[in-house]
């Protein structure tokens, strides 16, 4: 069974800033792309980031450009979003995932809650 175990979620207020961990529980995970999607209350899950399998091939939604870093440690086989100049709107479940295949997103984690106050 494999597992994507996201932590570093919290409250924090507008300004404010969070870095979120994903942990895959296969090593062999560190060869494919992983993405961060964030839903909000009442909506839909949205990507957010993207990053190649050798930490290249980055890519950010509009919303969050300039404000959040995605990056990777392969070492240490983990994957980062570090969220800076946090809003209201960014409140929500904010789930890692890998990508096995072009295009799509196969596999996911359980979610952290992030929730920014004004």
């Amino acid at each position: 069974q494999v597992q994507l175990v996201e932590s570093g979620g919290g409250l924090v207020q507008a300004g404010g800033s969070l870095r979120l961990s994903c942990a895959p529980s296969r090593r062999t995970f560190s060869r494919y792309a992983m993405g961060w999607f964030h839903q909000a209350p009442g909506k839909e899950r949205e990507f957010v980031a993207g990053i190649g399998w050798s930490g290249g091939n980055i890519n950010y939604a509009d919303s969050v450009k300039g404000r959040f870093t995605i990056s990777r440690d392969n070492a240490k086989n983990t994957v980062y979003l570090q969220m800076n100049s946090l809003k209201p709107e960014d409140t929500g479940v904010y789930y890692c995932a890998v990508s096995t295949r072009p295009a799509s997103y196969d596999y996911w984690g359980q979610g952290t809650q992030v929730t920014v106050s004004s």
